[in-house]
């Protein structure tokens, strides 16, 4: 049985407003798959970019397989995402025209041990956005509070 693996970017949902979601392969080395299934991995600081009508995760971090010999990967290198070129086309289009950016949400291995990558079209907030947000979080622990009391 297969341990999945879940690594969330929590910045993301906080930094940004999330309009529209896809799931991504990725290319990855064999060190690579090994680090992520061990759950050494970081989204937090990534971003997506078009170059040359593919799309690439930028910035990602897969930490080196300890186990691995000299032939490891990049810890930082770029690496290309597997979309259809129909939601290539689509999320270049709107990135170009809409001023929209491409954010890795999570990182996760589906149920035939893959790495896929769900990345988000965002549009950033303002710092009233995030005011709000975090305003709404704390009505809602405090409303879980006093639920949790009466019961």
């Amino acid at each position: 049985m297969l341990k999945t693996v879940n690594i969330l970017n929590k910045r993301a949902r906080f930094d940004y407003e999330i309009i529209d979601r896809y799931t991504a392969g990725i290319v990855l080395a064999g060190s690579e798959i090994k680090s992520i299934r061990l759950g050494k991995a970081s989204i937090a600081e990534s971003f997506c970019e078009f170059q040359n009508n593919e799309l690439f995760a930028i910035n990602t971090n897969i930490e080196q397989y300890t186990y691995s010999t000299n032939f490891n990967h990049a810890p930082k290198s770029e690496r290309k995402l597997l979309l259809n070129k129909k939601e290539l086309k689509s999320l270049e289009k709107s990135v170009q025209n809409k001023g929209l950016t491409i954010i890795p949400l999570r990182l996760f291995t589906n149920e035939k041990g893959l790495a896929k990558l769900e990345i988000g079209l965002c549009r950033g907030k303002k710092n009233y956005d995030k005011r709000e947000s975090i305003k709404e979080r704390d009505t809602k622990r405090d409303l879980d509070r006093i639920k949790k009391v009466y019961k």
